[in-house]
Parts: structure tokens; sequence; C-alpha cells
């Protein structure tokens, strides 16, 4: 199967939506100021170099890891491990359970700019929509914070991209076709699961993915 580009598609050749959510329909606020809180309230000062530093750490290990979030033991077990990555990073001897808490709840979303007015257009041209993510279990909960949660009959997380699984999962819950959707991501992960699903593909940003749909 092969993906078919945006621009060679238009909302009356779709019957579905899929978004990934980080970098597509969300960003991340500067955790750096809460993290360096959370150490220095541990007796534990670091510079802001280090702290970020030790973030991108944490970030490429939960990259690689992140479907072991699929359940709630899961999602514990692997917020322990970032916990740990990120304090071994910036040489802090904590314990990593303790502190997993705070270093998750550091990470703190913001919906990007466009994202609801254009869902509200998607589901205004009778599109079903729904998120498809290589996040853990906290992705529903997450959605629920920044308030995404209503536009989305479907969502998937522990996708497992570049595989298609996941993207097929969701058009399976919506009962619509591949060919019949559009996957919207913000990186190759995402183009390449949409190729092996069979399904087109936009890169994000999303508003001018569906500015070129009209």
């Amino acid at each position: 199967m092969g993906t078919v580009a945006v621009g060679r598609v238009n909302a009356a050749n779709l019957d579905a939506v899929t978004l990934d959510a980080y970098g597509t329909l969300v960003e991340l606020r500067n955790p750096v100021p809460e993290l360096s809180t959370a150490l220095a309230g541990r007796g534990q000062l670091r510079s802001e170099g280090e702290i970020r530093a030790g973030f991108h750490a944490e970030v490429d290990y939960y990259r690689e890891h992140s479907a072991e979030g699929y359940d709630e033991a899961g999602l514990k077990r692997l917020q322990r491990d970032c916990a740990k990555v990120f304090l071994d990073a910036v040489g802090a001897d904590l314990d990593p359970a303790e502190f997993a808490p705070a270093y998750a709840g550091a990470m703190e979303f913001d919906v990007l700019p466009g994202v609801q007015e254009s869902l509200a257009r998607l589901r205004a041209l009778g599109l079903e929509l729904a998120v498809v993510a290589n996040w853990d279990l906290s992705l529903l909960r997450m959605l629920a914070d920044v308030r995404l949660v209503h536009p989305f009959r479907v969502v998937v997380h522990a996708a497992g991209k570049p595989g298609p699984d996941g993207l097929l999962r969701a058009l399976d819950e919506l009962h619509v076709e591949p060919r019949r959707a559009l996957h919207v991501g913000d990186d190759d992960a995402d183009e390449r699961a949409a190729h092996a699903a069979g399904t087109h593909f936009g890169r994000a940003p999303l508003p001018a993915v569906v500015a070129r749909l009209a």
C-alpha cells in the first residue's frame, strides 16, 4: 500500500482523519522551572543547563519505551524509569519512585495554535476524528486536561508507529477504509505508518493541512 499526499485529496474523498498528538495537536511547556523547583525542594540544586540536558536524556529514553506504559502498572514503571534516567543524568541521588510523580507533573501541555479551529472545521466537513499516538496510557488524561477529548471518537495510545497497527485499529473502530482516511503527523514515523496502513498523509501543522482540504 502507499500514501497519497494531502495535496492530491480533498474532504470529499475522506471519511476520517487520524491525528498524532505531540507536535500535531499539543506542545510541551518548558518543564525546566518545575523540575528545578522539584529538585531544589529535595536539596538538589542544579543549573538550568544541567536540568535541560537531563530532560533531553529522558526524552530519548521515553521515545524508545513509551509503549511500556500501555496500562496502569506499566505506566507506573515507565514513569519511575523515566525519573531514574533524569536523576542519573543530573547526578541527583534521589529515589526514582518518590520523584516520579513530581517529574511527570512537570510535563504540562498546550494546544498548538489553530488546532481548535481546525478540528471544528474537520467536524463541520462531516469527518470522523481519532488520535493515534506513540504516547503512554496518560494520553486520554492529557487530552482531557487541554480540553481536546470531545472531538475524538477514538483515542489509540501506544500506537507503535511507524508500524500501521495503531492506525488500522482506529480506522476499524471508526468503520472507515484506509483509502478513505487521512493521517496527520509531524514526523517521518507518522508518514511511514500512513504508508504502511494505506492512508493519505498530511504533515503538520494541522491548520495548513486543513486549508488544503477545502
